[in-house]
């Protein structure tokens, strides 16, 4: 029997790396709280993990984080990239798994989208319309 489904799901993930991801998103959450990081950088930063995404073999994932109220978060990123093998022990201390995934680090544009898509809903266009359906 295959290991992997022959159906033209390839993009779709797993039981397993949706819990692991959820798994290291919480370990990553702790650690990046205010103040536990040394790095002056990172200290005082409020950091959001959204969402982590592993590869089909687990050994590399993303992690899509977001700064409280967005600023500076290119700066943010690259120092998060810059302290991926410190947090990868960090995180190795604290999950249990055979191998821990190499961690990179990207910036969600999930809120982003939200809000285009709110400003677009509440647009006198669609308001328009809306309004003409009801007529």
């Amino acid at each position: 029997m295959p290991r992997h489904k022959e159906n033209g799901h390839s993009g779709e993930r797993s039981q397993r790396q949706l819990r692991v991801g959820e798994e290291l998103r919480h370990a990553l959450a702790r650690l990046l709280r205010p103040g536990k990081l040394r790095d002056p950088a990172l200290f005082d930063a409020n950091i959001t993990v959204t969402e982590v995404q592993l590869s089909p073999d687990l050994r590399n994932a993303t992690a899509f984080v977001m700064p409280l109220g967005g600023g500076n978060a290119a700066d943010i990123v690259a120092d998060l990239r810059r302290s991926a093998p410190y947090l990868k022990g960090q995180v190795a201390k604290t999950v249990r798994l055979r191998h821990v995934p190499n961690l990179s680090f990207a910036l969600d544009s999930a809120f982003d989208s939200a809000d285009r898509i709110g400003t677009l809903l509440h647009s006198e266009a669609v308001e328009r319309d809306l309004r003409d359906e009801d007529d």
